[in-house]
């Protein structure tokens, strides 16, 4: 196969994988706690055999996730929480503790703390957070103390990445810290308040296009390609 049609094979696999994270972001404009997602490309170059120049082929390998702050709304529910500036919650899930800037809860039938999938929040200590249901309003400080009847009984986890390149999606709002985490000081939450997804729809959609149009130049050129190895094909078969 000719080089350029490898070259331009991989670049169509790289604009693909795009497109569906890019589509992936407007889905998820309305999910509270959304982190925007982007594709990272870098050059691949190989040397070929011979006095023949090398090949350079385009990889998408990862993926870049936008910590920026989005939107609070206020809810005024006493067990919706947002975080204001860098950090997360952390939930105790079946995979281990995970980070999400998603601060949705309400209490279980035992009386803790937790996400709509039913899994704990977790404390500064690490560990799940009950909440009595008989000892009056349940009422949260800015630094994720919360207090029933007037009497703290527990502190909201949030927790920083101990490496800020280290963060890897494992689906929905959820993320974890391949480097691990270390608490936050001086962190300020809010009670009656959820934070929204940072996805910005005006430029993922221009990018989209963007994405698209590059898509089909590409596929315009492997059609061109294809049409000239069977004229060539044809011509040789005389």
């Amino acid at each position: 196969m000719d080089n350029a049609i490898y070259a331009t094979l991989s670049r169509q696999s790289g604009l693909m994988q795009e497109m569906r994270t890019v589509a992936n972001n407007i889905a998820n404009i309305s999910t509270s706690g959304f982190r925007r997602e982007g594709v990272i490309f870098s050059e691949h170059v190989a040397a070929l055999d011979g006095e023949a120049p090398s090949m350079s082929m385009a990889y998408a390998h990862g993926r870049n996730i936008n910590d920026a702050q989005g939107p609070l709304s206020q809810t005024g529910g006493a067990f919706d929480f947002a975080i204001e500036g860098e950090g997360y919650f952390m939930i105790e899930t079946p995979q281990g503790n995970q980070l999400s800037r998603a601060g949705s809860f309400t209490p279980s039938a035992e009386g803790e703390l937790v996400t709509p999938d039913g899994h704990r929040l977790l404390d500064a200590g690490g560990t799940p957070i009950f909440v009595p249901t008989d000892q009056g309003p349940v009422s949260m400080a800015q630094d994720g103390t919360l207090s029933a009847g007037g009497r703290p009984i527990a502190q909201v986890g949030v927790y920083m990445l101990a490496d800020p390149n280290g963060l890897v999606h494992t689906g929905g709002t959820r993320f974890v810290a391949e480097a691990g985490t270390v608490p936050a000081e001086g962190a300020v939450l809010l009670q009656g308040f959820v934070e929204g997804s940072n996805v910005e729809p005006v430029s993922e959609i221009a990018r989209m296009i963007e994405v698209q149009r590059a898509y089909e130049m590409g596929q315009t050129f492997l059609d061109r390609e294809d049409e000239r190895i069977r004229s060539v094909i044809s011509t040789l078969g005389r």
